[in-house]
Formats: structure tokens, C-alpha cells, sequence
């Protein structure tokens, strides 16, 4: 880590309430890193295990967090906690395939069903 850089303190919240990932990361570190590095330490005991880091999200102050931009670009308060940890939340969600029902509608041709009667 670079001298003169600031570091935060960070733990990950899961569905559970179980607390992962607990140290002290710098704020050049970016999103994506995070997420690779809680898929590698994900509890294997646990019923929803995220695969990729795209099917979690992480979750600060109610904004999710983009995974090109780093914790300093996230705005993640560095030194209001002089002692204190910041818990992130992680939310699990494996991308959605496209429904078949999308593409069943797109496909049937469009029927007019006008039921108008002219006297």
C-alpha cells in the first residue's frame, strides 16, 4: 500500500447477519477488488454463495457501489469513525436470464382486437 494513503477499516454484512472480510483495506482499493476478494472468502456453509462478482452488490449509505470506481471515488468516510469500522452489506443476486415469456411475446405477431361495431 502506498505511504501517505489513507486506510478504513471495513467488515461486509451478508443476508445472515454473519460479518466477513473484516480488516483494513486502502482507498485506492476499487469495488471489484472488494467483491473478488469476499467471493474467495465466502462462508461455504451458507445457503446462497455468490459465484462471479457480478452477482453481488455492495451497499454503503444506500448507494451501491460501481465496481470501476475505488472506495476513496465512493465517497466512503475516511477518519469521521477514529476507531470505528464501517459495515458494508452485501447483497447476493445472480444476474437474470431473459424470460421465455419476453421472447414468446416478441415473437407472436400482433393481432388487433378492436371490438368496435358501427351502426
Amino acid at each position: 500500500m502506498a505511504e501517505g494513503e489513507e486506510h478504513i477499516e471495513l467488515k461486509f454484512r451478508i443476508y445472515d447477519g454473519t460479518d466477513i472480510g473484516h480488516r483494513t483495506y486502502a482507498s485506492s482499493t476499487t469495488v471489484a477488488t472488494l467483491k473478488q476478494r469476499l467471493v474467495a472468502e465466502w462462508p461455504p456453509d451458507k445457503t446462497v454463495i455468490p459465484k462471479s462478482v457480478n452477482d453481488m452488490k455492495l451497499i454503503h449509505a444506500g448507494k451501491v457501489l460501481e465496481n470501476s470506481k475505488t472506495l476513496a471515488e465512493s465517497r466512503i468516510t475516511f477518519g469521521d469513525l477514529p476507531s470505528g469500522v464501517i459495515t458494508m452489506h452485501v447483497v447476493v443476486q445472480p444476474p437474470v436470464a431473459k424470460k421465455k415469456t419476453d421472447k414468446n411475446q416478441d415473437e407472436m405477431p400482433k393481432q388487433n382486437s378492436c371490438s368496435c361495431i358501427i351502426l
